[in-house]
């Protein structure tokens, strides 16, 4: 069963594992390309991300 809000969850993950992987990121592009829109929880999950990401608290894994 699919969730409301998938971007929340893969932020959750990447947040829980301090880590932006390219799996994570792919997934994340999907959604929004099969939705085509964002709801308000999934922009405040990606805002919060970028946060940290830009605090350094979260790591972007390249692809290898």
């Amino acid at each position: 069963m699919r969730t409301n809000y998938p971007i929340r969850q893969l932020v959750e993950r990447a947040l829980n594992i301090k880590k932006l992987t390219p799996e994570i990121e792919n997934e994340i592009n999907s959604e929004l390309t099969q939705k085509g829109y964002i709801s308000d929880v999934d922009y405040e999950a990606l805002e919060l991300l970028m946060t940290e990401m830009d605090a350094g608290r979260i790591k972007l894994v390249p692809s290898i």
